[in-house]
This record gives structure tokens, sequence and C-alpha cells, in this order.
């Protein structure tokens, strides 16, 4: 069993720091029935949860049900600052009333994933408000500038001649006391998080807390385009709170490539079992498609359920396969005249209406299932069916 439970804590990591930390918690877990704990944190500087935060609580669950007690850390504080990781200029800071707006909706979507009961949810303002001056400036002490450089997103800025503010050289010792006060035994987070997390096991040494946290990295995971790193901002992503429809439709239009890295760091099935797929899949007994149809049905049915998840499958093939009109279709009202590209935007099938253009010359845009190439239309009175690419649809009446 504790071989078992190993396998699966590494599975799909790219780095963990004092492996033979985690392996005795896990030891003496299955021995004594003593727990331990987990560390994780967010900042909530968007307001939904997409499959790439999904990674880490995947994670999580999986020390959960091998004697993990999760530290869920909501980094109501830290947010106001922004973490620099991976940024060439400044985050703007956001307000308290945004970041705590976020933050309940994090704690509602992560019990899709974690179970609550082995889960803790604290928020960092509860301490670093408390530190208060004195405190921060000791903190301050325990790191110097020429290592804090060394961070390669502070490196690159610094030769480059950017702005790093005081603020930004704040975050990782921020994040690294975090695990001072909560005394946490393993840390997980993301690659791009390396420094930061290593600074937990630094000041937890010298606040002698006592114990020095292992530290588990994940892969950061890619979007739909299978280059960049999913995310919200480049339109790339599957958020968990979508229909059950968007979500296996998106998952469906991955790479076959991309498919296996999503089967590894998304899915529940065990590893010997993805091993046989990708080899049933090499040698023609089972089809990619279908490989891929059983993980967007696996996915969709953790975030909804089996039923919606078969008949977001239905409805796919449905549509996709005959040609036909969803059934169900978000429907908005819009002024006589309107511009197609704004129609498009105003309509969520579009960011902008400047990708919203880019798309009409790629032949990607219909109106009443006819392709259009006039950018500059403009749409009178009656209604009218937009599409954009195979999944994405609108009702809209101009009147």
């Amino acid at each position: 069993m504790i071989t078992k439970a190993l396998e699966e804590i590494r599975r799909g990591t790219a780095e963990i720091i004092d492996m033979e930390a985690i392996e005795k918690l896990v030891k003496r877990y299955y021995e004594t029935g003593e727990t331990y704990t987990v560390k994780a944190g967010f900042d909530p500087t968007g307001a939904d949860l997409h499959l790439g935060h999904t990674v880490l609580l995947q994670k999580l669950k999986t020390f959960q049900a091998h004697g993990g007690r999760v530290q869920l850390l909501i980094g109501d504080f830290t947010a106001t600052i922004g973490d620099p990781t991976g940024k060439s200029e400044t985050r703007k800071v956001l307000d308290r009333a945004t970041i705590m707006a976020n933050a309940k909706t994090y704690q509602e979507q992560v019990f899709n994933v974690l179970e609550e009961s082995k889960t803790t949810v604290v928020y960092n303002s509860k301490w670093l408000n408390e530190l208060g001056a004195a405190g921060l400036l000791g903190l301050t002490t325990l790191f110097n500038v020429a290592r804090m450089l060394e961070r390669d997103d502070f490196e690159k800025r610094f030769k480059s001649g950017q702005s790093i503010s005081i603020s930004e050289f704040l975050y990782p010792l921020l994040q690294g006391y975090d695990s001072v006060e909560l005394k946490s035994d393993i840390e997980i987070g993301g690659t791009d998080q390396k420094f930061n997390l290593l600074m937990g096991r630094h000041l937890q040494r010298a606040y002698a807390v006592g114990k020095e946290q292992a530290v588990l990295m994940m892969p950061i995971l890619e979007g739909l385009d299978g280059v960049q790193k999913m995310s919200k901002s480049l339109n790339n992503y599957i958020g968990i709170t979508e229909s059950p429809k968007d979500i296996y439709g998106k998952t469906l239009s991955i790479s076959d490539d991309l498919m296996w890295r999503y089967y590894e760091l998304l899915s529940e099935k065990p590893l010997d079992e993805i091993a046989q797929l990708v080899e049933d899949v090499k040698n023609g007994t089972v089809h990619p498609k279908t490989a891929k149809e059983n993980l967007a049905l696996e996915i969709t049915a953790r975030f909804h359920n089996e039923e919606l998840a078969k008949l977001a499958k239905e409805e796919f093939n449905s549509v996709f396969k005959a040609n036909q009109i969803p059934t169900d279709m978000d429907d908005f009202d819009m002024e006589d005249g309107i511009w197609i590209c704004q129609a498009l935007v105003d309509a969520g099938l579009e960011p902008s209406t400047s990708q919203a253009r880019r798309d009409i010359k790629q032949n990607a845009v219909s109106i009443n299932q006819e392709k259009i190439s006039d950018d500059k239309l403009n749409l009178g009175c009656g209604d009218y069916i937009l599409q954009v690419g195979k999944r994405r649809f609108a009702k809209v009446k101009v009147k």
C-alpha cells in the first residue's frame, strides 16, 4: 500500500525536493494513523478556476487519500501585491472587495475536487496583518538582495532596466512566512513557483520551526493550443464552471499528443491503464478519438455528473457529425445596426473585436450557418444564429 501511495504521489510531478521526508510522513500515517499537512496557496486574482489550477488540486486530493490534511491557503493579503512570477512588469494592485469576491468563488469551486472534511481553508491576512512593521523588517533581514536577484524573472528585468517594486521583493518572503505560521510538512506548487516554495524551507529553518517542508512541483498545463500555459487571458482554457457541452467540446478539440499530457495530469485512471491505452492507440486497437472522448467524458462528469456528460457527448455528436444547431444556446438582444464584430463580443463568442475580425477573415464565422467574409457587416433587425468555429453558438435578436 505504501509503495502504491508513493507511486501515485510521484505521478506527473516535475520535481520533488526531499522525497525522503514525504516517504517518512506517508509511512508513519500507514503505520500509526498520524496525519501530516500539505500546503498549497492560491492568490484570488481571478474569479474562476480552470483545468490548469486543478493539476495542483488533483495532487492535493492524492495526498488526502494517503494521510495528508490540506492547508488550502487563500492569499488574500499577498494578492494585494501580486505574484511577480513570470511577469515582465509590476502587477496592478487589486482592491480588497475584488479579492474577497474571488476568494469566495475559489473556496466554492475547489471542493469539486478536494474532500472538504480533510481540508482547512486559511487566509494569510490573518497573520500577515498582525506581523506589523517590526515583524516585516525582521523578515527582510533573513534574505539578501543579491539572492533575490538570482530569481530568473527579477534578473531579466534588472538587466533590461525594467522596474521592480520593493513590494515584489517582499512577495516570496511573505509566501515563505506562510509556511512558518502553518508549520507545513509539504508544500506543492507549479514549476514556476520554485523560488517561492524554497523560501518556505529557508524561513522555516531561520525561524527554528523544527521542520523544513518538502517541496513538490507540478508541471504547468498547456492550454488548448498545446503551446502556451492554460490561461483565461489567452482564451485557451477550460473553466471548471463552464457548461457540460463546453467542457466536453473543448476537451475534444485538443491534439492527440496533448491528450496524453491531460490524461497524466488530469485523469484519475491508474498509470498502468493509461500506458495500456497508449499502446492500444499505437497498434490501432483503439482509435485516438475514442480515447479522447473517454477523457472528455471523465473530465465533464467530474465537474457536473455522468448523466450530463453523456448528454454533452450526444449533443456534440448530433451537432458536429450531423451539422445540426445545438438545442440550447444563450439568447441576446441587440440594437439595430450593430457591427458584427461587436455582436460576436457581446454574445461572448469572441474575446475582442480584433479577434472577431481575424476569425471572419479566416472563414471561421457563420450567420445562420452561412460563412461570412465581410468584417464591416452591420446586422439589421431580425433573428440570427451566430457561430464561431465548430463549438460556439449564440442566438441574437436585433431590434
